[in-house]
């Protein structure tokens, strides 16, 4: 190697000292590489979906359970957890009880628990309350059907309200069960004047006797 000229002998050395330097540079950087793949997280396998942190999910209530919402006239209205064979006294038990106005009346506290359902404890005098296992309430504005008018104690007012009754024909009908002692059936109006079976048949559930 001393016979080599002094500028070729420059030239390795310069060439040594580059791929040291070289070496150096990229060596880190490679090595950094290989730890983020050994210590980074693996990719998920295909179809999965990652949930987010602290989402909410709702379920199902599970197999043999009855989530009621118990309201109305008890102590601690809301949503409450019991057992499928349980009662609509039980989860108002649950509910802290019935209020003292509560009307248990209205309420079929022997009915069993469906999932899902609502519990209504009416009020004493609360109209339209809906059934102990979650029935329908009454549809808003709906009323009763009026009690049938009786021929023997009605007034003349009463009588003229039904259908196809006029003021003259209730006179009529409150002169002849003066005159008579009164009616015996229905069918006895047939003896009114201007009254006929087709007006009796229209009548019929809407008077008695």
């Amino acid at each position: 190697m001393a016979d080599l000229p002094r500028s070729q002998l420059a030239g390795y050395a310069i060439a040594a000292v580059l791929v040291v330097v070289l070496g150096i540079r990229y060596l880190p950087a490679s090595g950094g590489g290989m730890a983020s793949g050994a210590g980074g997280s693996r990719s998920a396998p295909p179809g999965a979906h990652p949930s987010a942190a602290g989402s909410l999910s709702a379920s199902p209530a599970p197999a043999g359970e009855a989530v009621v919402d118990v309201t109305g006239a008890v102590r601690r209205p809301g949503v409450y957890h019991l057992g499928g064979g349980d009662r609509v006294q039980d989860a108002v038990r649950r509910a802290g009880g019935p209020r003292g106005n509560a009307d248990l009346a209205a309420v079929n506290l022997a009915a069993k628990l469906t999932d899902g359902a609502q519990i209504l404890v009416p009020a004493r005098g609360a109209a339209g309350a809906a059934g102990a296992g979650g029935g329908p309430a009454s549809a808003p504005g709906a009323t009763s059907p009026a009690p049938p008018v009786n021929l023997n104690t009605a007034t003349a007012e009463q009588l003229d309200a039904l259908d196809g009754i006029g003021p003259t024909t209730a006179q009529k009908i409150v002169a002849y069960r003066q005159a008579h002692g009164g009616f015996g059936s229905l069918q006895d109006l047939d003896r009114i004047p201007g009254i006929g079976p087709k007006r009796i048949a229209a009548l019929r559930g809407k008077v008695t006797t």
